[in-house]
């Protein structure tokens, strides 16, 4: 069995606000949901088009066949699975026992894959026999008694592990509870709505808007196994998307492919865009060729989407910034500019003891390890990760100013800035960028130049990619380019 590390922050720190233990747990409220939709469609994997009736079906039967396997609350049920019906089906048959559902990355190998089941230490390993056709056929409901008790485990969802090993992050269904029915009003949801989910439901994204969002108010969850551009031009069009989430790779891509037409996503309402590249200038271009609102967010596995922007903000502070906190999240800046974030979305620790000791302190703040600065209005934003800045002959360099700058240029559409190693200055700053044509060094330093940016900060090496390297989040690999960066030849 896997227990939280260390005391939930309860209800001295959230009930004042309304927080989730005065809320129905997560399986009560996406049931009610379902319920609620009947013949409605809420899931659809390719062909199979499944309504809230029939969901609740299988939701019934594959919990009881887990509790005939001997799943009990509190154990650990682990799978490896391209996002599809089977796989959500899994994740809400885990939380109406009170089972903690661990899904695997899909692209895992062997070996990270063992690592991970021996972290876990689950009750069962979920196959491919156990996804067998008996779960997509409508079936008798089982009797299942239903999990009441909010504050338990339900999901530990293992972070993208940009450094070092992945850390096993710790939800309960208290906290995916309250930021689905958070969102739900923050983006003005309502059952009209339609979701493409092409993140991995075993990613807090995933998890989040592709099966607790969607299922809470409810709306369809239309889940991809797969990016492809392509594709999801073709599904756009035909299901009538309305609202997508991802990095700003998504929807590059999709502009970037020929058969790209304003006509093919004119459903899109509402995109929702986190992570590096989400700049001033890419919202107002997707904004633009979209046709559609692009709202700028902050979040991470540990606190989903705990800050983006509302109808009533001014729309050029809501491009410039990542948004200002929802909901009862509280965010402050301590010692360097780190964020520290509390609130009721927040983990409750980790499946190591040593991760959360280093990531809480006693009052219950989350450290993130991202570097902000919060103005006197409220506005979030993000100038990257404390392990992201570049150290140059002692000069802290952020990573994130250089590439703001850097996306700024004409010719360059991604890049990422890394250190690379310098005996003489310990480091120095090289540009991993995508672009319509070859950028020099020197070029950039006349850039920076006439931009008014100091010399130090002006990258000394550039390489110039054909797409970046992303982890399974979809953010840029940045291990991978500090590498690429490290063996690559002088310019």
């Amino acid at each position: 069995m896997v227990h939280a590390t260390h005391e939930p922050r309860e209800a001295s720190a959230y009930r004042a606000h309304g927080g989730p233990w005065d809320q129905p747990t997560l399986d009560e409220l996406l049931t009610t949901a379902a319920h609620r939709a009947g013949e409605r469609i809420l899931v659809v994997d390719g062909a199979l088009r499944t309504c809230g009736t029939d969901l609740e079906s299988k939701v019934g039967t594959f919990a009881w066949q887990l509790q005939h396997a001997g799943v009990r609350a509190g154990d650990v049920v682990a799978w490896q699975r391209h996002n599809s019906l089977d796989a959500l089906v899994a994740l809400r048959a885990c939380w109406r026992i009170g089972a903690v559902a661990a899904p695997l990355h899909h692209g895992f190998g062997s070996v990270e894959v063992q690592q991970m089941v021996t972290r876990l230490r689950p009750r069962v390993v979920l196959d491919d026999d156990a996804f067998g056709s008996d779960l997509l056929r409508p079936a008798a409901p089982k009797v299942v008694e239903q999990w009441t008790d909010g504050a338990a485990l339900a999901a530990v969802l293992f972070t993208s592990g940009s450094s070092g090993r992945p850390k096993g992050v710790l939800h309960t269904q208290h906290t995916l509870a309250y930021k689905a029915r958070t969102m739900a009003d923050v983006h003005g949801l309502t059952p009209d709505d339609v979701v493409l989910m092409p993140a991995p439901l075993a990613h807090v994204s995933g998890v989040l808007n592709g099966v607790t969002l969607p299922g809470a108010v409810p709306f369809t969850s239309v889940v991809m196994a797969r990016w492809d551009p392509n594709e999801a031009l073709d599904i756009i069009e035909r299901e009538g998307v309305t609202f997508m989430v991802g990095p700003p790779t998504y929807f590059l891509s999709m502009l970037q492919t020929p058969g790209f037409a304003p006509t093919r996503v004119a459903s899109l309402r509402l995109i929702s865009c986190g992570g590096a590249g989400v700049t001033e200038d890419f919202v107002r271009e997707a904004s633009e060729r979209f046709s559609a609102v692009v709202k700028r967010t902050y979040g991470s596995t540990e606190a989903p989407t705990v800050a983006t922007s509302t109808p009533g903000d001014p729309s050029t502070s809501a491009a410039r910034h990542d948004g200002r906190t929802i909901g009862a999240t509280e965010l402050s800046t301590g010692i360097h500019g780190e964020l520290l974030i509390r609130g009721p979305e927040v983990c409750v620790g980790y499946l190591d003891v040593d991760d959360t000791a280093a990531a809480f302190d006693a009052k219950g703040w989350y450290h993130s390890g991202d570097l902000a600065h919060i103005d006197d209005s409220g506005w979030i934003t993000i100038q990257g990760r404390i392990a992201d800045v570049v150290i140059r002959g002692g000069e802290n360099i952020s990573a994130s100013e250089i590439e703001g700058l850097l996306m700024t240029h004409p010719n360059i559409q991604q890049a990422v800035a890394v250190g690379y190693p310098d005996e003489l200055m310990g480091e120095r700053v090289c540009a991993c960028v995508v672009g319509s044509a070859t950028v020099s060094v020197d070029e950039l330093r006349k850039w920076f130049t006439h931009h008014g940016i100091a010399k130090y900060k002006t990258p000394e090496r550039v390489i110039m990619l054909d797409t970046l390297p992303l982890l399974a989040s979809g953010k840029p690999n940045r291990a991978a380019l500090r590498r690429l960066a490290a063996t690559s030849c002088e310019p």
